[in-house]
């Protein structure tokens, strides 16, 4: 429900969904928060902020050039940001409460209960909330965009194969399988710990980064305990990330099967369709495993999220890279149930990828030449007209908030 008020001259809108509560001055200064009263996002003098469960905010603006630009706040700038929301609510509660602010339609006692409890969540509010959110979460490392807002469950932790050389989200922990009753107790801490705000909350995500190499006898009791801890189905379905290499191969009757749990699409780091690539990125197979994987996935009736990652290998490897993927992906049953991310490699100096890119003297690919091979790869995909177009996006691991 929208009400509509007026404070202090300015126009003033609050907006009370089943699953959030956003306060909106005349659109230059808006903050939502989940039911639980935890800060979710923020608008304020044009720059956006986002965040995560972790207390960590990041702040996303648009140059004059048109160019999108992003940094992280310090741990002092985002405790100014939460206190001035705060105080700013706590205000409008207190008006609210004697009068002084009228809404229209006016609002209900659960409309101010969401409020008020927005106004408690302060800067040592927050930090408790973070601290409680690492006592039942390893930290989270990525997700696909479109899984931001997941329910994440943490079935595994770590990477079964961890040592891609451009990748260092799992080097802080080994890789190992939760046990049925460990997931079960792991499940209820987080929904413990989310509160009310697990209605903002959309799929499940079955987390780590390669929750789905768990082998069958051990997935489907997971599976099973997922479902009776939490409503997949409204959800809208179970997600993970699979290694398309490595780890045990299932086929299509299993996939199927993981589709009666309410798996709904997995997402596969193929990276590049270049054998010579792959090789040179530490990824532990061929071109041809990631096909064999997305046919047998595909025929189990579940959706695939293919990623390609822009700029990887440089000018030397650039050509390979392109034509390669686009064959591989062409190769691929994809439909409009599937998404396709070009995601850009992110470069820094503690990856082993940028010190064998030093010691090979490999040039590396400007932001317009990854955007621009993007766009090659895009142009030259061919799909079926009975199964449709899939979803194509770009995919920037900078701005992953969870």
């Amino acid at each position: 429900m929208v009400h509509l008020g007026l404070w202090r001259g300015k126009s003033l809108t609050l907006s009370l969904k089943p699953n959030c509560i956003t306060i909106s001055l005349e659109s230059n200064e808006v903050y939502s928060y989940d039911l639980a009263g935890r800060l979710w996002t923020g608008l304020k003098e044009d720059v956006s902020y986002r965040r995560g469960l972790d207390g960590k905010i990041i702040a996303k603006w648009m140059l004059p050039s048109g160019e999108r630009n992003r940094r992280w706040l310090s741990p002092a700038e985002a405790g100014q940001l939460i206190v001035h929301a705060a105080q700013f609510i706590e205000v409008l509660v207190k008006a609210a409460e004697s009068g002084e602010l009228a809404f229209t339609p006016q609002i209900t006692s659960a409309g101010l209960h969401a409020l008020t409890a927005a106004a408690h969540f302060t800067a040592g509010q927050a930090a408790l909330d973070a601290a409680a959110f690492r006592k039942v979460y390893m930290p989270v490392g990525i997700l696909p965009p479109d899984q931001y807002m997941a329910l994440v469950l943490q079935a595994t932790e770590g990477c079964s194969f961890n040592a891609c050389t451009f990748c260092d989200f799992y080097r802080d922990r080994p890789f190992r399988i939760k046990s049925a009753e460990e997931l079960h107790s792991h499940i209820q801490a987080v929904t413990a710990y989310l509160g009310e705000g697990f209605s903002l909350r959309r799929t499940v995500f079955l987390g780590d980064a390669n929750a789905l190499v768990t082998p069958m006898r051990k997935l489907i009791p997971q599976l099973k305990v997922v479902n009776q801890a939490v409503d997949v189905q409204k959800l809208g379905g179970i997600f993970a990330f699979l290694d398309g290499f490595s780890g045990e191969k299932k086929h299509a009757a299993d996939y199927a099967e993981l589709k009666a749990q309410g798996l709904e699409r997995i997402y596969i780091g193929m990276e590049s369709g270049s054998p010579q690539l792959l090789s040179y990125l530490n990824k532990p197979g061929r071109p041809e495993d990631v096909l064999h994987a997305v046919q047998a996935i595909k025929a189990g009736g579940v959706a695939v999220g293919i990623i390609c990652l822009l700029g990887a290998g440089g000018q030397q490897y650039a050509q390979d890279h392109v034509r390669d993927t686009i064959s591989l992906i062409n190769a691929m049953p994809l439909d409009l149930d599937d998404i396709i991310y070009f995601s850009e490699l992110v470069e820094n100096e503690n990856l082993p990828y940028v010190q064998s890119a030093y010691q090979n003297a490999l040039v590396p690919l400007s932001a317009q030449e990854r955007i621009e091979q993007g766009d090659a790869i895009e142009r030259n995909l061919k799909f079926s007209a009975e199964g449709g177009t899939p979803h194509i996006s770009r995919y920037d691991i900078r701005e992953f908030v969870y």
